[in-house]
């Protein structure tokens, strides 16, 4: 451990091209389209060049088809943390009640520890979707951090986009109203926190730029690269100088379209970046993990979570799902 560095995390959100097409709302997604035979190989032997070891988050549903079982394997077999990503990643989880919460993450848990043997203690909702309702569950089940917050205000910007570019109407649009969630989500906290009091479940968001609030994930960065690869690094760089200077230990997100390109012809166009070829996306995305880790100790989400648990929280606050202004009562960590 290198401990003249601060800490901070890496994880890859496993979606695979049916739940695209599936949110998009196109036909087809119900026989279940994979590309993981071919993603998973690439960014595992991506990773094992940098010496990082990361958390990837999983669905059930791939977990429970054969043709999968291979790929998600050796993402175990190489030492990669395994977090529930749901069992049909809807991101409209959020309007779900109790129970259907507690079949998605049962389920998931269920499929992946019976392939792989890891029993999952984390959790990302799909379309960063979360409710009381799954915080509920998760801290039932002794989830150890949930990684489903995205504290930015665009999200109703990222919504337009999307029905822009899709054919939803009745039903589905309204299911997904809430999609990338509300201008108010950018009010919540970039620092871990529990929810609901000291010993609530713990949180840690998905970073965005401090002050800003606008992302950094590596999709977004990918986005930017297509106008200019220097100036994206660079805003990169300044949202690290800023998370460093507030003392935010990042915790950066990865898609699997990073690591797709135009040349794979994956059918899904609509999403940002899908138009640049393979090997240009995946040196930039090298360059930009390359200063992620000069500058940080680069953990997978469960040793970010431990690192946390271990600094006593140094102020208090009540936060829940439905009210993104904290109030008295939860802790709050300072890195």
């Amino acid at each position: 451990m290198n401990l003249h560095k601060p800490i901070a995390s890496l994880s890859l959100d496993l979606d695979n091209k049916w739940s695209y097409l599936k949110t998009h709302g196109d036909r087809g997604w119900e026989e279940f389209p994979s590309y993981l035979d071919k993603l998973v190989p690439r960014v595992l032997d991506f990773l094992s060049e940098r010496n990082l070891q990361i958390t990837f988050f999983v669905i059930g549903q791939d977990a429970a088809l054969e043709k999968n079982l291979d790929a998600l394997r050796a993402i175990s077999e190489r030492g990669h943390e395994i977090g529930n990503h749901s069992f049909s990643h809807e991101p409209w989880m959020h309007l779900y009640d109790g129970d259907r919460v507690e079949h998605e993450i049962r389920a998931t848990e269920e499929q992946i520890e019976k392939i792989t043997g890891q029993r999952t203690v984390g959790f990302r909702g799909p379309g960063f979707s979360f409710s009381d309702a799954t915080i509920t569950v998760l801290q039932r089940r002794h989830y150890l951090y949930d990684a489903s917050t995205f504290p930015t205000y665009l999200g109703p910007l990222a919504r337009l986009y999307y029905f822009l570019h899709s054919n939803l109407a009745g039903e589905d649009r309204k299911q997904r109203r809430a999609l990338f969630g509300s201008f108010s989500n950018g009010f919540r906290p970039l620092k871990p926190y529990r929810w609901h009091g000291k010993d609530g479940l713990l949180e840690i968001p998905v970073t965005t730029m401090p002050v800003l609030r606008i992302p950094i994930h590596l999709s977004y960065l990918l986005f930017l690269s297509g106008f200019s690869e220097a100036l994206a690094l660079e805003y990169f760089r300044a949202a690290l100088g800023l998370c460093r200077l507030t003392g935010v230990s990042p915790s950066l997100l990865l898609h699997s379209l990073d690591f797709l390109g135009e040349e794979d012809k994956v059918g899904l166009d609509f999403f940002p970046g899908l138009k640049l070829r393979t090997n240009r996306k995946l040196k930039f995305v090298g360059q930009v993990l390359r200063v992620y880790s000069e500058q940080f100790q680069v953990l997978d989400m469960k040793g970010h979570a431990r690192c946390i648990m271990e600094v006593p929280s140094s102020k208090t606050l009540r936060y829940s799902p439905a009210d993104p202004s904290p109030a008295p009562e939860a802790s709050y960590y300072d890195d």
